[in-house]
């Protein structure tokens, strides 16, 4: 395991020899790494790799058959409200388009109970949020009319509606154009930095891993490499880590 010393700020994720089968295919083999307080780290692989599997496990989404994953210094079953430190954005987020649910009130579902009798310190704790991520003209909007970037804005705002430690972002930008990858990378970036959460995310994008990420675990069912970007996106790297499939998701920025 890496020591804490080398970023100087505590661990928040610990995750050691997490093994998960899917029938009898083993889809994330022996992972060992830790995630630190204020950095960003990306997971990168081919299609198929595990990496989406391996953040469910994380997330006690789905079981695993060996190994432990501690956040926050506490074992999953023993995490109690510390889940509140804990923000999470799917690749997906299924809903009914024509439900009349708008942004500030899905934002607001993120709030602590008490707040649900104080209507002016949650409008105003909403709003608060929704203009850190550029969305506070959209408040009235219903979720069912953004755009794919915008929506994710939304999540991320609902995630940082009360205070987190950690985000975890599985292939947030899925169905996300170029343009919106870019806008939304900055963004979060930008938020990382000022309130000191750490982030994971799933990325397909070495373009923006490279520019953006503190730390790259490259996966391929088993951690093949892990280190900075510089260390770990080299040729070499990318070409074990892809094997034939090598699809490069690089983006002309």
């Amino acid at each position: 395991m890496i020591s804490q010393e080398i970023f100087g700020s505590p661990s928040v994720l610990e995750v050691e020899n997490l093994t998960v089968r899917r029938g009898k295919y083993v889809a994330v083999d022996q992972v060992s790494f830790q995630l630190f307080s204020g950095t960003n780290t990306a997971i990168v692989g081919p299609n198929g790799a595990g990496k989406s599997t391996l953040i469910r496990a994380i997330l006690g989404l789905i079981p695993s058959e060996s190994g432990q994953v501690n956040i926050l210094g506490k074992s999953l079953n023993k995490l109690g409200k510390r889940w509140e430190k804990i923000g999470y954005i799917p690749q997906k987020f299924s809903f009914d388009r024509y439900f009349p649910l708008t942004v500030e009130e899905l934002v607001a579902l993120a709030l602590p109970k008490s707040y649900f009798w104080k209507s002016r310190e949650r409008k105003i704790s909403v709003q608060k949020v929704l203009v850190k991520v550029n969305l506070e003209h959209q408040s009235h909007q219903r979720i069912g009319t953004l755009s794919g970037g915008e929506l994710k804005r939304v999540l991320l705002a609902y995630c940082l509606a009360v205070p987190r430690d950690l985000i975890i972002l599985d292939e947030a930008l899925a169905e996300v154009d170029a343009t919106g990858e870019v806008e939304f990378a900055e963004l979060l970036n930008k938020l990382q930095r000022e309130q000191g959460f750490a982030t994971l995310q799933i990325s397909h994008d070495l373009d923006l891993v490279s520019r953006y990420c503190d730390r790259v675990l490259c996966l391929n069912r088993k951690i093949l490499c892990q280190g900075s970007p510089r260390e770990t996106l080299s040729n070499e790297n990318i070409q074990e880590v892809y094997g034939s499939t090598l699809i490069r998701y690089l983006h002309s920025h």
